[in-house]
């Protein structure tokens, strides 16, 4: 048999298992040992176990556990309340306000936390209930917390993010800069799409009642006090990375002692929630670390059948595609798999194939892990089985049904897509700011 052929095969029998129910990394894991067992006997054994190495030399993965604490510690907390509530205050005069604030409350908790089911849990518990009560429409509101929580994976710290440098090989703090003008150009989209629409149809998102808007200004302070601890604690930890006073590992740890501290101070840093806090972090990250590792074990076999340059051959000089058209034809393919599989399972998946080939084409790997990340964001919300569409459905009241929790994101979809176009069509959207702090 062909090296052509074994590597369809390992990439079928991985897909088949997966659509079986079976755990990512047990199903990525798996192929990837049996297949070097097959191919190389018992020295296929080294195979699983340089990748474990591998993974357990590389000390950025460090930052994983500290920012998924700090999120958690900072939602857990109830500190996250205190963003919605100065939202409230300052934001309910304007048309649609609050759903502005919304999405202004969406960007900060991704970058409290890096996860976008972290942003889903707070909009669908705070946001969403006080939204409808104030009679905004059903359908909006609910395209508005789906879209708004979609950036935690592409604002920084963004963990999706991370596991793309670890993959690809890439600088974690160039990837992270490349995400924020992306991030902040995709929120303030979505703040004008609101804007605009609620200004033609302003029954979808009316003002605040006058008694409602009637706050002291020393209250109004005092929130804005409260409100803006969370972004207190995220310049406290990115500013000395970025001008090279600390690493990485040394700034997520400033995170979550930050976060940690604030918790304590404002009183809030019980038993339970500590327990918590603790409990989740172990979890996500032994998670995403048996992933990493089925990935980096799979990915060794791939690239040892030279599976990557038959694709790059298949492409180029068969089916005489050009560059841009490969480039789409995969971004298209991750909005496909996105339809039943989360942004981590798509990543691990195909990044041994991808990764090199998008190098291999001449394109820049910090500049297509932006544009992964807001393929996933996309896909994350197409039906059918989109995974933001399942946890809305999940945490959504009664009055929600399926078919509005569809009809809600189409718009937003459409932004992201063009948000999508315009930095395929403007690297320098993404890669302007790692240049310019990297000086290069």
């Amino acid at each position: 048999m062909s090296y052509d052929m074994i590597a369809l095969l390992m990439f079928s029998t991985m897909m088949l298992m997966l659509m079986t129910g079976q755990r990512v990394f047990g199903a990525i894991g798996f192929v990837g040992a049996a297949a070097a067992l097959l191919l190389w006997g018992v020295g296929g054994v080294d195979v699983p176990f340089a990748s474990a190495m591998k993974l357990m030399k590389w000390y950025p993965l460090l930052t994983l556990p500290m920012f998924i604490f700090m999120g958690y510690v900072l939602s857990e907390s109830k500190i996250a309340d205190d963003l919605y509530k100065m939202f409230h205050v300052w934001m309910g005069p304007v048309q649609g306000g609050l759903a502005i604030g919304t999405i202004g409350l969406m960007v900060l908790i991704s970058a409290m936390n890096g996860l976008s089911v972290a942003g889903m849990a707070i909009g669908a518990t705070i946001a969403l209930p006080e939204l409808l009560r104030r009679g905004y429409d059903k359908i909006m509101v609910t395209g508005v917390i789906q879209a708004g929580s979609s950036l935690g994976i592409l604002v920084p710290p963004s963990v999706v993010l991370v596991l793309y440098a670890m993959i690809a090989r890439q600088p974690v703090g160039q990837l992270w800069l490349a995400g924020v003008l992306p991030g902040l150009m995709m929120a303030t989209m979505f703040v004008i799409y609101i804007y605009v629409r609620c200004r033609i149809q302003p029954e979808l998102g009316p003002v605040l009642p006058e008694d409602e808007r009637n706050v002291p200004i020393i209250e109004k302070l005092r929130l804005l006090r409260a409100g803006l601890l969370p972004l207190v604690i995220f310049a406290t930890m990115m500013i000395p990375f970025v001008k090279g006073w600390t690493s990485l590992v040394e700034s997520s740890a400033i995170g979550a002692m930050a976060a940690f501290a604030a918790a304590v101070l404002k009183g809030r840093m019980t038993k339970l929630v500590f327990e918590t806090s603790v409990r989740n972090t172990l979890a996500i990250s032994c998670m995403f670390m048996w992933i990493i590792l089925a990935a980096l074990g799979f990915g060794a076999v791939f690239d040892g059948l030279g599976a990557v340059k038959a694709i790059e051959s298949l492409f180029t000089d068969q089916l005489h595609l050009g560059p841009w058209t490969i480039l789409i034809l995969m971004q298209l393919s991750f909005i496909v798999m996105g339809t039943f599989l989360d942004d981590t399972a798509m990543l691990v998946i195909v990044a041994p194939l991808y990764v090199p080939l998008v190098g291999a084409l001449g394109f820049d790997l910090i500049w297509y892990g932006v544009l992964y990340t807001i393929t996933t964001q996309i896909a994350y919300m197409t039906p059918p089985f989109g995974y933001n569409l399942f946890l809305m459905r999940a945490m959504a009241p009664p009055e929600i049904g399926l078919r509005d929790i569809y009809r809600s994101i189409v718009p937003f979809v459409g932004v992201m897509a063009l948000a999508l176009a315009l930095v395929m069509i403007f690297p320098e959207i993404a890669l302007w700011l790692p240049n310019y702090v990297y000086g290069k």
